[in-house]
């Protein structure tokens, strides 16, 4: 007998998918609810409002993030360098995807740029765990001044990400890897 996946983990992977896809703001929870065959009544058994929804949404990107970082640390158990550039190839792998779209979490801030949005601030939070996890790498490392690398390669990270996905053709990977692992080494 085959595992059915709940009426929520059903809504949360189609609204995950279309609001990556398509954005948050574009997509309404009718779509939601018919495109995950639940009843309008389940919908709201789950979730009590689309705000609701949106930060389950971020939650569930932020843990594939989290597994990806995870992923990288039990390669390389020993090296913290090796994990960090790790994590930038698996960047680079996703953002060569065709359906490639930027990050979820700093499209949602650009959607909904009222910092008191519970979307907004979901994503915020979001990327300060994320790279809180990246620094505690670095830490592990024995860098002189993690602050300092991590800021510069959240800075690095977001600008190919953003160039990637405005204009792909303008993304060179080896000059991103490049300069990562310049920052990398310099510090580390």
């Amino acid at each position: 007998m085959k595992n059915k996946k709940s009426a929520k983990d059903r809504i949360l992977q189609v609204a995950s998918d279309l609001f990556y896809k398509e954005g948050v703001r574009a997509v309404g929870i009718d779509r939601v609810i018919e495109e995950s065959g639940v009843a309008k009544a389940s919908f709201y058994r789950n979730f009590a409002s689309k705000d609701d929804l949106i930060v389950s949404y971020l939650e569930y990107r932020e843990g594939f993030t989290l597994e990806r970082l995870e992923e990288a640390e039990q390669r390389n158990p020993d090296s913290p360098k090796m994990q960090l550039l790790a994590m930038l190839d698996d960047m680079v792998k996703r953002m060569n995807q065709p359906d490639f779209r930027g990050c979820p979490f700093m499209n949602t801030v650009v959607e909904f740029p009222d910092m008191n949005h519970p979307g907004h601030q979901k994503a915020v939070e979001s990327r300060r765990e994320l790279w809180g996890n990246v620094e505690e790498v670095i830490r592990k490392g024995g860098s002189q001044n993690p602050e300092e690398l991590v800021a510069q390669l959240r800075m690095l990270c977001s600008g190919a990400i953003m160039v990637c996905y405005v204009d792909k053709s303008a993304f060179n990977q080896e000059y991103f890897l490049s300069a990562a692992r310049f920052l990398i080494e310099k510090h580390m």
